[in-house]
């Protein structure tokens, strides 16, 4: 099974993962956690170049590129392999930062981002956690955990484009998407997030 988690900056997806794999190791549920941009050697490399805060000047489409790039290469030495071997894949993030941050916010447009990534689209999740969090309040968040990368910077229009984003692309994948209303405190999410996870699993 492969299951994605999704929402803005300051969501809470890193914590809720966290928790939802001590479940599945108290039930020892074979499973593993990774994370986009990154996920594999050569995909974390590209990560760094895309938050980079220095790279202010990186244009809408080269980071959509490099952001396609990145899940190419994680997809093809972490994701299919677990999936071969039956295990869970938790990911935080994955092509549908893509499609709400690059297509939408950045106004490439959805299906134009999807064309770059035709070779993602082809192994979709069985499930996307969305955590719906309010910009103003993941910002804040974000304000609180140290240094901020590239995408953090953003204004809060941004932030409020790649929420509607998300909202559209959770119409658009009803089969998919679980949306789990992140604003709340953080054991909250992760008991609203496990209750979820649960019924998936059963």
């Amino acid at each position: 099974m492969f299951i994605t988690f999704e929402g803005g900056e300051g969501s809470g997806k890193t914590s809720v993962i966290k928790a939802i794999s001590s479940l599945l190791t108290e039930k020892n549920i074979d499973h593993v956690t990774t994370r986009e941009p990154g996920g594999s050697i050569i995909a974390e490399k590209i990560r760094k170049v895309i938050l980079d805060t220095e790279n202010t000047n990186l244009s809408a489409e080269a980071e959509a590129l490099l952001f396609a790039a990145s899940r190419v290469q994680h997809l093809e030495e972490v994701i299919l392999p677990a999936l071969n071997e039956n295990k869970i894949v938790l990911c935080d993030r994955y092509l549908d930062s893509s499609l709400a941050y690059q297509g939408y916010a950045r106004g490439l447009g959805i299906e134009d981002v999807l064309k770059i990534n035709h070779y993602a689209a082809k192994s979709l999740p069985d499930y996307t956690i969305y955590i719906d969090v309010t910009p103003e309040l993941g910002l804040k968040r974000v304000s609180t955990r140290g240094a901020a990368n590239r995408l953090d910077l953003e204004t809060l229009e941004f932030h409020k484009k790649v929420r509607e984003g998300y909202l559209k692309l959770a119409e658009m994948y009803k089969d998919r998407y679980i949306i789990i209303d992140g604003d709340c405190d953080l054991e909250t999410l992760i008991e609203r997030t496990l209750k979820k996870i649960k019924a998936v699993l059963a």
